[in-house]
This record gives structure tokens, C-alpha cells and sequence, in this order.
């Protein structure tokens, strides 16, 4: 009997969950599109203040919280793009959707959009298992190991050639005509981007997905953090079960499919 209402209610939990997605469509796309703006405006008007700034009149405190607000944006352009892989950025306006995924992986490491959102696919039909390009190999697990392939399954050697190309010329110019010292560019440029691929696959990837064979459908776990530190570590990607459950909810909605989630087990196992 027990078995029985359980079934029951986890059909009525997800039916629920799901006549919520589709209400919210309409203001997904209002929340989606500001939220974008916020993201990519805060991101370039934050590099144009800080690359200027002359770093010895900064103290360690400042210096830090500059370089995680960076990270942060930085991570939160792969985010956006990674709502528009799943058609939830702008759900109604697939066009525009695809354009701000491509502009947001863009400005993140000049990555190609298409095959961004082609891995990611592979991703999750295939979560932690072969066939899976965010996955390890099956012979080297080690965390340093397993983020080398990752970050080989995006940038490849044209890629890592373009990326080079448009860093110097971007770099070339601003310190040639606009007198930006390198270690500034490195600083509040390169630096934020090598932190945010470090945060992307520890709580994207590899927290969720390593030793995760066998829980579930997806191979996925969710890390049990408050709201407040999910927000902060990784734009909610952390609550990853629900994620790969619900691929069409956007970021800023997972935590409330996360909540529900948790009610529903903890009722159960009363």
C-alpha cells in the first residue's frame, strides 16, 4: 500500500511540476531575457571599469571580491547559454534563444554554440556513462585527469587557435591604444574564466556525476547546499538530479522543484 501511494503521489508531484512549467512559460521568457541583459551588461561593463584600475591602490579584499565577481559572471554567461541549449532561456522565441546562447558562449571562451549544445545533448542521454563527453574515460577518474578531458571535449586545437587569436587581438589593442597594464587583462580577463571552468566541472560535473552509477536514471546526484550557497557556488547547478529531471526548467526554478522534491521524500519516509 505503501509502494502504491508512493507511485501515486510522486505522478501527481511531477504532473504538478509540470502544469507549473507550462504556466510559467510566459513570464520565463520576461525573466529569462532580463536576466540575460543583467548578466552580459554587468559582465562588460564590470571588465571595462576594472581593466584600468590601477592595482596598487587596491587591498587584498577588494582585490578577491573583484576576481570572485568576475568568476561569477563569467559562469553565469555559461549558465544562460546553457538554458538556451535547453530551449529555456527564451522558451517561446527559439531564434533569439539561440542567439543569446551563442553571444553568451561568445564572450565565455569564444566557444561554438552548436557543438556546445550538441555535447550537452550527448550529456544527457547518455549521463556518466560512455558516450557521455562530460564524462571520464573509465581509466583515469582523478579529478585533475577527468577536467583535462573535459575542458579537451570543448576546445579543441582550432579552438584553442581562435581563442589565442582573438585574446592577443583584443589584448594587442588594449594595451596598445588604451594602455592596459597585461597583468590587468590576465587578471579581471583570463583568470575569471580558468576559475569558472574549475567551478562549472566541480559542480556541474564532477560532485554530481562521480560515483553516482546506479542511483538513478541519470546517474546523478544533488548537492544537498541552503539556496543561498547553491546560488553562490554554481547558479543552482549543484541541485543537478533535479536538473537532468527536468531539463526544460530553467536555472533560477530548480530550487523550487529541488524543495518539493525534498518534501515529497521526507513525507514518504514518515
Amino acid at each position: 500500500m505503501k509502494d502504491r501511494r508512493s507511485l501515486l503521489e510522486s505522478v501527481f508531484l511531477r504532473r504538478g511540476i509540470a502544469i507549473e512549467q507550462n504556466e510559467s512559460k510566459n513570464w520565463d521568457n520576461a525573466i529569462g531575457g532580463l536576466i540575460a541583459i543583467a548578466i552580459i551588461s554587468i559582465w562588460i561593463g564590470s571588465l571595462v571599469l576594472l581593466l584600468p584600475i590601477d592595482l596598487s591602490k587596491i587591498n587584498w579584499g577588494w582585490l578577491l571580491l573583484g576576481i570572485f565577481a568576475r568568476t561569477f559572471l563569467h559562469t553565469g554567461l555559461f549558465i544562460l547559454a546553457h538554458d538556451a541549449m535547453h530551449r529555456s532561456l527564451l522558451p517561446s522565441h527559439p531564434i533569439w534563444n539561440d542567439r543569446i546562447g551563442a553571444l553568451s558562449l561568445w564572450l565565455y571562451a569564444c566557444l561554438p554554440y552548436g557543438i556546445c549544445r550538441s555535447n550537452h545533448a550527448k550529456h544527457h542521454q547518455h549521463p556518466a556513462q560512455t558516450g557521455d563527453p562530460d564524462f571520464h574515460d573509465g581509466i583515469h577518474t582523478h579529478p585533475l585527469q577527468w577536467y583535462l578531458k573535459f575542458m579537451r571535449e570543448y576546445l579543441s586545437p582550432q579552438q584553442c587557435v581562435l581563442f589565442l587569436t582573438v585574446i592577443c587581438g583584443m589584448g594587442s589593442i588594449a594595451i596598445g591604444l588604451y594602455d592596459i597594464s597585461p597583468i590587468n587583462l590576465a587578471l579581471w580577463g583570463i583568470l575569471p574564466l580558468s576559475l569558472s571552468s574549475i567551478q562549472l566541472f566541480i559542480f556541474g560535473t564532477y560532485l554530481p556525476h562521480r560515483h553516482s552509477e546506479g542511483e538513478n536514471t541519470h546517474h546523478a546526484r544533488t548537492i544537498d547546499y541552503p539556496l543561498y550557497l547553491s546560488f553562490l557556488s554554481c547558479y543552482h547547478f549543484g541541485y543537478h538530479w533535479e536538473h537532468h529531471e527536468y531539463p526544460r526548467t530553467p536555472w533560477y526554478r530548480i530550487p523550487a522543484i529541488y524543495l518539493k522534491t525534498r518534501s515529497f521524500e521526507q513525507n514518504m519516509s514518515k
